[in-house]
């Protein structure tokens, strides 16, 4: 008896350090007809941004809270995003500038560990301003670099940049779902074709998502319900996945690098904004 009163005081020691996490097998995301339709939308939307048109996914976040609870949908959302990560991937097999994808990918790590544990400190409502406003004035600086220097210039491709942005890419990620800005600072800044932009930005979260899940699950964020409902949405993954290699497609290299940069800005603000507005609808 006093081995299991041990065992149960240690397991809820654990339990208020967040150490483990109880999974809920029964907890069931209650969904009308909106609410499917506004995940289908998203599922859509994260499928155009994973293939195509990188920064289309400032949309989803806001859409999916009209839907889903911000805990529930950080879980559902992952589940989203690697299922469209498998297509982006399989069509930009040949795509990624793995250079890129390496250099990036241990800063990340230590990011993602990095943002777990400071959940427990920071919350996502609190991070996201501090992402916005960095995101914007790494927009600035890129802007003023490219206006003063020659386009022909060679390519700044310091250690600690990739360094300093994937430890942000994989903070942010997980703490907030909320990397596609800094990945797209770092992409502008190599000047990579849009081929090779959305192949190694293909690569990169397909190879960060997964590397979160066991920090998601940990956290009790994916259930086997959310799960259930991320294989629901494939067709309209599916269907977003070839919208986004239609237009990636047709649009011209300029036009695509205007495009990124102004859904990276928008994508900023909105990071560094939503918190004030939420609290002045909230008072």
């Amino acid at each position: 008896m006093n081995c299991q009163l041990q065992i149960q005081l240690k397991t809820d020691r654990l339990l208020k350090l967040r150490i483990i996490q109880p999974f809920d097998k029964d907890k069931k995301l209650d969904l009308n007809l909106f609410g499917y339709v506004v995940v289908a939308l998203c599922a859509f939307l994260i499928g155009i941004t994973k293939t195509g048109i990188p920064g289309i996914g400032i949309l989803v976040v806001p859409l999916m809270a009209l839907a889903v609870p911000a805990k529930e949908s950080t879980g559902l959302l992952l589940g989203i995003l690697i299922l469209a990560d498998v297509f982006a991937i399989i069509y930009h097999r040949r795509n990624a500038k793995w250079f890129h994808v390496f250099r990036l990918l241990p800063a990340a790590l230590a990011g993602i560990v990095t943002g777990y544990f400071g959940l427990k400190i920071v919350n996502d409502q609190q991070l996201k301003p501090i992402i916005g406003i960095i995101v914007l004035l790494m927009l600035g600086v890129n802007y003023w670099r490219i206006k003063n220097k020659d386009e022909n210039a060679q390519i700044p491709t310091p250690l600690w940049l990739a360094v300093w942005l994937g430890f942000m890419a994989g903070v942010t990620t997980m703490m907030a779902n909320a990397a596609g800005p800094v990945m797209i600072i770092y992409l502008i800044a190599m000047r990579l074709p849009k081929i090779e932009f959305v192949g190694t930005s293909a690569w990169f979260f397909f190879i960060i998502n997964w590397l979160k899940v066991p920090f998601s699950a940990n956290l009790n964020l994916m259930t086997a319900e959310s799960v259930k409902l991320n294989f629901m949405m494939l067709p309209f993954i599916f269907i977003g996945a070839i919208v986004g290699i239609f237009f990636l497609k047709r649009i011209p290299q300029k036009t695509f690098t205007i495009v990124v940069q102004l859904l990276a800005a928008a994508a900023a603000v909105k990071l560094a904004t939503g918190p004030v507005i939420q609290y002045l609808f909230q008072s």
